[in-house]
């Protein structure tokens, strides 16, 4: 199934977004993804995605350099109009971001600011920027995390900007609704990857801890999300919107 159609992934060179955006390449789309300094992997996934038949193109991009938005959307449109034979783009997905593990009462004001800024800020502006682009009947598929639904020490900041994501979405949905654009968001569990210096990935505690608390009986792995942000990328979703899908094989319920 080859289409024109185009899904632009934030933090997309490791990772979940480097998942989501092979899982959308195996669905016929055509990717862009964005890396904040680390240009090497970028091209290594821009090169899987052509190795599955799809075009792909990588563009620096830091999602909490706000006064950049316009000018990185000026690169987009004329990077997928020379590769690409189109002006616009079908699907955003706001993945890239970091995570800060601190006890609330230790939690700093710089710490504060840079989650709001990465988490929160970012994604507002460049999908507010990215509506330019965005085609009408395309999608908006925003990252959140368990974290909002059960509570784990030293995450109060990190689920807080989640939360006002979820609630964003909502606001995306019926504002833009007129444009038929669907905006959704996926909330992961405890996945493996290097995300917060690998602190699920490498502590085997809190992998026992977390398998034990999760119905299936094991930690996420990125496979288990990138699929899913995949659907919401296609037609079979069409009718899928303002939704909170929480993939997390069922932990802490």
């Amino acid at each position: 199934m080859n289409t024109n159609k185009i899904a632009l992934v934030t933090g997309g060179s490791r990772g979940l977004g480097k998942n989501m955006a092979l899982s959308i390449a195996k669905k016929g789309l055509n990717v862009v993804i964005t890396f904040n300094n680390n240009k090497e992997k970028a091209e290594e996934v821009v090169k899987e995605i052509e190795s599955l038949g799809q075009k792909a193109i990588a563009i620096q991009l830091n999602v909490s350099d706000f006064n950049n938005f316009s000018s990185f959307f000026d690169e987009v449109k004329n990077e997928i109009t020379s590769k690409f034979g189109v002006e616009k783009i079908d699907y955003l997905v706001n993945n890239a971001g970091i995570g800060i593990n601190t006890p609330f009462s230790e939690t700093t004001q710089e710490q504060l600011d840079t989650l709001y800024n990465i988490q929160y800020k970012g994604p507002y502006l460049l999908t507010q920027e990215a509506l330019k682009l965005l085609n009408d009947g395309g999608g908006i598929v925003n990252i959140s995390t368990g974290l909002t639904r059960f509570s784990l020490n030293g995450f109060s900041a990190y689920a807080s900007m989640k939360g006002a994501i979820e609630i964003l979405t909502k606001y995306q949905a019926k504002e833009l609704g007129e444009r038929k654009i669907r905006a959704n968001v996926i909330a992961p569990g405890a996945i493996e990857t290097d995300f917060g210096g690998g602190v699920v990935r490498n502590n085997e505690n809190m992998n026992k801890v977390i398998a034990s608390n999760t119905a299936l009986g094991r930690v996420g792995l990125p496979d288990d999300i990138g699929s899913v942000v995949a659907f919401l990328c296609t037609d079979d979703a069409k009718w899928v919107n303002a939704q909170r899908i929480e993939v997390s094989g069922g932990q802490m319920i």
